[in-house]
């Protein structure tokens, strides 16, 4: 289970975190008191309903996600099927929660990276939704801003949501959990415009 997000305080609060938003939320239900640094990662490794699980997120920043990813996928001898990605999404309406098996990277550089180092597209994904940027701010802004008030708190419900999507697919399997979730009614579409890039690491605007 992946969380993708960048590292340190300056970014802990921002929309570009939501991966690891959902994962600290799995890791708080599950009991994970303790993250070890593995793989230029933080690492916890959990048990749920008999089921070992490896929790990560990775420290490389966005663009180097893959780095970390395929690491810790060979130590655990995981393939790809057994892989599941939280990211966010700018094609979503904020606050929606979906998933997803296998396909592109559709503009984001944290999948692209993982797709790169995986040399395959046959993860899971959980997208969660931040809707396109109000008019006047650019999407790299919208993804970076400090989150503050409402704006916090309806982030931090859809990163619950996006936690219970992670045990829907556990309990039910991927395809039954996509098309559950899915399937249920959603927020206003946002636009079909292809993704924009925000998976800028700092270490490389």
């Amino acid at each position: 289970m992946v969380g993708l997000g960048n590292p340190g305080a300056d970014y802990a609060h921002t929309r570009h975190n939501s991966g690891f938003a959902a994962i600290d939320e799995l890791a708080g239900r599950l009991g994970v008191s303790r993250w070890e640094s593995q793989a230029d990662a933080l690492v916890a490794v959990a048990e749920r309903a008999g089921r070992e699980l490896v929790l990560a997120k990775p420290q490389s920043f966005m663009n180097r996600s893959g780095g970390p990813v395929s690491e810790l996928a060979a130590t655990y001898g995981c393939e790809p099927e057994e892989i599941l990605v939280v990211h966010d999404d700018l094609d979503i309406p904020a606050g929606d929660v979906r998933v997803k098996f296998a396909g592109g990277h559709g503009g984001h550089n944290g999948l692209r990276s993982i797709i790169d180092c995986l040399d395959s597209r046959d993860f899971s994904r959980v997208r969660f939704g931040l809707g396109r940027p109000p008019e006047g701010l650019d999407a790299a802004s919208f993804v970076l801003a400090e989150l503050e008030g409402e704006a916090a708190s309806e982030f931090a419900d859809t990163a619950r949501r996006a936690a219970d999507a992670v045990e829907l697919c556990l309990d039910e399997g991927v395809i039954p959990a996509r098309n559950k979730l899915n399937a249920r009614p959603h927020k206003a579409e946002a636009s079909n415009e292809p993704q924009v890039d925000t998976s800028v690491s700092p270490k490389e605007a």
